[in-house]
């Protein structure tokens, strides 16, 4: 039984199933040439100097979800560097509602570099397999200045999220990048093939009204979510996407909202031949993001409050995956700690907790993640070993 078939299914009591990685193995992944790890259920801390590791660990993770994981990196960065093969591989098993599941990613001798992904053993053809079987949500210091980096970063942010809750959305994001790669070259080498280019517009507006609605239907869950925050310490806030297709799907059937995308590209073909690439359509969407206690969009927040709205839209996504299909996401924050003040460090603790999400962090001391105590397993990163801390080592 898959994520999709698990939708609102929940256990006796009515909380949703915590999913959490009991194993993992890594072979020369990034500073680990092989590392065998068993955990438990509950919060992970992984506390180390800068270098040692830590944030590695939690990229292996990341690349269980679709996608090019927390880092984004290409596959030739992920494989250790003194490896004599451009060989590399993430393993772990699961344990989830469906019960054990193992999944897998990396490259082999016979992959020539291509990443493989294989589910209970099984090559799969995609990386679809990865989101039938868990999400992933992750927040990383570089993503402070999401709220004012370009549209982009924004739109690749939410789009992990909506991943979450339309484990096809990755797909469709794809096939849709393909196309419009596509039709940009039958622009630029092929302008009078008429026929060609009206194939591909169609194939276009039909993706990108499947791309909109997703996107539409995870908003309303996470703004639902948002607007009764984990605890009085993070903020309320609220989500908005502006883009042409989105608008035009708010207020009109899904048909004629293709037809008018269609119209859009036909008309712009001159344009967007000089241009090399199309000014209308779900790669142009930006996600808007509002402080609604203190009514001001969040690229005019101070850094603290940015960083709050940040870790609320985190929670509020665990929140209603969970309602959504009965099971717990995966969540790795690093360096989450870092620059919280006590009382947020509490709340977030409580709020973590609270959710019951398998939660993987990083920090370089353990002080920072006192208020866990025994609720969370410390774990020592240093030379590309990972070993267990006592509560007697902490002193919390």
């Amino acid at each position: 039984m898959d994520l999709l078939d698990r939708r609102v299914a929940e256990s006796e009591e009515g909380h949703p199933f915590k999913l959490s990685v009991e194993r993992i193995v890594l072979t020369q992944f990034r500073s680990y040439a092989h590392l065998v790890l068993e955990v438990g259920p509950g919060p992970i801390v992984l506390i180390g100097g800068n270098g040692a590791g830590k944030t590695n660990l939690l990229e292996a993770l990341s690349l269980l979800a679709p996608g090019r994981g927390l880092r984004g990196a290409r596959m030739m960065d992920i494989r250790r560097r003194s490896a004599g093969e451009r060989v590399w591989g993430v393993s772990v098993e699961l344990s989830t509602a469906g019960g054990s599941v193992q999944i897998g990613t990396g490259t082999s001798s016979k992959s020539e570099g291509t990443r493989e992904v294989r589910v209970q053993g099984t090559r799969s053809s995609g990386q679809d397999g990865l989101g039938r079987e868990l999400h992933a949500i992750w927040l990383t210091p570089q993503m402070d200045r999401i709220f004012i980096d370009p549209p982009g970063e924004r739109r690749r942010f939410f789009d992990r999220l909506v991943g979450g809750f339309d484990p096809g959305h990755n797909a469709r994001l794809a096939a849709y990048q393909r196309t419009l790669a596509e039709r940009g070259r039958i622009l630029r080498y092929r302008p009078d093939d008429s026929g060609w280019l009206d194939a591909l517009e169609r194939t276009m507006s039909e993706s990108a009204v499947a791309i909109s609605a997703a996107r539409h239907e995870a908003l309303w869950r996470l703004n639902a979510a948002l607007a009764s925050p984990l605890g009085t310490l993070f903020p309320p806030a609220k989500m908005e996407l502006v883009g042409v297709a989105e608008d035009w799907l708010r207020d009109m059937p899904a048909l004629e909202v293709e037809e008018l995308l269609l119209s859009a590209f036909a008309a712009a073909r001159a344009e967007d031949a000089e241009r090399g690439g199309s000014a209308v359509g779900p790669h142009r969407t930006d996600l808007s993001v509002s402080h609604v206690a203190n009514d001001i969009p969040a690229e005019h927040c101070s850094t603290g409050e940015q960083k709050m709205l940040l870790v609320s839209i985190i929670l509020a996504h665990a929140h209603a995956q969970s309602k959504l299909f009965g099971q717990t996401p995966l969540i790795l924050l690093d360096e989450v700690m870092a620059h919280l003040d006590q009382a947020h460090r509490g709340a977030l603790t409580e709020a973590l907790c609270s959710l019951g999400s398998q939660v993987w962090m990083t920090g370089t001391s353990h002080e920072l993640f006192s208020q866990f105590g025994s609720r969370a397993q410390f774990l020592c990163v240093s030379g590309g070993a990972v070993r267990n801390l006592r509560m007697r080592e902490l002193n919390i």
